[in-house]
């Protein structure tokens, strides 16, 4: 399988690509990274350097790939944080070329805008572009809780909202998607899930609440889903291989008292995950 992720990049540390591109080749997953950032390190620090690459140059980018004949290899594309609404144009015009080249390829969007307790962190413009523009083009989202709410414009609270509004984002277009970061009243609170939905049915899944605050988690899940997802065809079985290698990457990252994830420390367990949390079917 082959992904062509176009994300950011961080030399100190793991977000965007620099936390996806690892965990997809440790399970056999050729990745084409195109950078949209190359900073010293993620901007959870409050400091960093670096530059934010000329949405141009990354054109030029995947012009290039293209031109080696190489695109109908490519099974999807990734994409996740967006520093300027500009480069979804970009990512849009990726996935074109590349369903172009190979019909069966599918784009899998992390809908990276803000979160709870946060609220929007990304530039103005960004999320309505892709509320508008790129949700209906992904095959598969992967908005946390906040994202959710603000596509859908309702408050996701209990099982029941949270099914009514990811129904209402597959109305618009996507054929999958992963809920991350759920938290309602209805379940426990030392717990943290995860909603998977398609067509054929849904699955939450249930992990324990670890105490850390890191970056690039959401990067690592929607990565390692959209593989397992394209490998298996069953999200059930995604779900399950996805929470067991990021949870164990969690798990090694609290029990160093670590800011950065530590993807290197779990690699064994990203690469063989097993599947020691088991979905729960609730559709």
């Amino acid at each position: 399988m082959t992904i062509l992720s176009i994300q950011s990049s961080v030399a100190y540390g793991h977000v965007g690509n620099s936390a996806a591109v690892f965990p997809l080749q440790r399970i056999g997953v050729e990745v084409w990274p195109v950078n949209t950032v190359y900073f010293s390190n993620h901007t959870g620090y409050g400091a960093w350097r670096g530059i934010v690459l000329p949405v141009q140059t990354l054109a030029e980018v995947v012009l290039g790939i293209e031109e080696r004949g190489v695109l109908h290899e490519c099974d999807g594309v990734l994409s996740g944080y967006m520093g300027d609404a500009s480069l979804g144009g970009v990512i849009l015009e990726a996935f074109t070329r590349v369903k172009r080249a190979n019909p069966d390829a599918t784009y899998c969007c992390d809908p990276v805008m803000g979160d709870v307790g946060r609220g929007f962190f990304v530039r103005p413009g960004i999320p309505e572009f892709i509320r508008d523009r790129i949700v209906p083009e992904a095959t598969i989202i992967t908005p946390n809780q906040f994202e959710l709410e603000y596509l859908t414009d309702r408050k996701v609270t209990d099982l029941e909202s949270a099914l009514a509004s990811v129904d209402q984002v597959m109305a618009g277009g996507p054929r999958v998607v992963l809920v991350t970061s759920l938290r309602r009243r209805d379940a426990g609170h030392d717990r943290i899930e995860m909603l998977a939905v398609d067509s054929a049915g849904g699955y939450l899944i249930e992990t324990p609440l670890l105490q850390v605050n890191v970056n690039g988690a959401g990067d690592v899940t929607a990565a390692l889903f959209f593989a397992h997802w394209r490998t298996s065809g069953s999200i059930q079985i995604a779900l399950e291989l996805t929470t067991a290698a990021v949870f164990a990457v969690l798990e090694a990252t609290a029990e160093k008292g670590a800011r950065e994830i530590q993807l290197i420390a779990a690699q064994e367990s990203i690469a063989n995950p097993g599947r020691p949390f088991r979905a729960a079917r609730v559709r």
